[in-house]
């Protein structure tokens, strides 16, 4: 499967109006760079470069004044939008936006290591899924969970059938609209798109996908972000 394989169109939610207080950095994590580029400019363009993806939704900040300075601003296929408080209602604002496409793909700006090979493996099940699906790798560490409010150790976790959950996540733009609209409506807990649909009773297909599509959270995620862009720059040009 190449980036060449014939897909529907898609569009495409970032929701990018999050602080990112964890980076202890004087601007949002998305803004800080990684060589040339922002890491919300990696995430974009990790997207922009699968033909399938038409159009991208970035939901910012009303406070952002960072956007508007990035070549990307300027692009035909970004469209900007105010987010929200909570990572939710940011990327339901952008579906409120989105028209005239039946797929959409909701990615994190604070993830800028995504492989193409990924990507186009998770478009594939737009070919037989009528429900979508995520971005995942199976759990690999021996997983432990605390006593309540306590750092002590309450019992290991089997790991058996466990998944980091990872973007892009893909689904039908309707069906994540009326199960993220509900579920908010309805005061569920919602940590990832998948999860909104996972209240509403569905069960969204897992795509195994790298372990180095990482979301950069900490000031150490940094470094390890920098070393795989380079990595997969240096491929793409050997």
């Amino acid at each position: 499967m190449t980036n060449n394989t014939i897909f529907p169109d898609v569009i495409a939610v970032v929701p990018a109006a999050g602080i990112g207080s964890r980076m202890q950095a004087e601007h949002p994590k998305q803004y800080l760079r990684i060589g040339q580029r922002t890491i919300l400019e990696h995430s974009i363009h990790s997207l922009l470069a699968v033909p399938a993806v038409k159009q991208i939704i970035v939901a910012i900040s009303p406070q952002d004044h960072w956007f508007p300075q990035l070549p990307l601003a300027q692009d035909p296929r970004i469209i900007v939008v105010t987010g929200g408080s909570e990572r939710a209602d940011s990327v339901l604002a952008g579906l409120q936006m989105a028209a005239g496409y039946h797929w959409v793909l909701v990615h994190d700006a604070a993830r800028p290591c995504l492989h193409q090979d990924d990507l186009t493996r998770l478009l594939a099940i737009t070919h037989h899924s009528k429900t979508g699906g995520i971005l995942a790798a199976p759990v690999r560490d021996t997983m432990k969970r605390s006593e309540p409010g306590q750092p002590a150790i309450a019992h290991t976790v089997e790991r058996n059938d466990l998944w980091h959950a990872l973007t892009p996540q893909l689904f039908p733009l309707e069906l994540l609209r009326s199960c993220l609209t509900r579920a908010l409506q309805e005061g569920a807990i919602i940590t990832d798109e998948a999860s909104a649909l996972e209240y509403c009773g569905y069960h969204p297909e897992l795509v195994v996908g790298r372990s180095d599509n990482i979301k950069v959270t900490r000031p150490e995620d940094l470094a390890l972000a920098n070393f795989y862009l380079t990595e997969l720059s240096n491929k793409e040009s050997a």
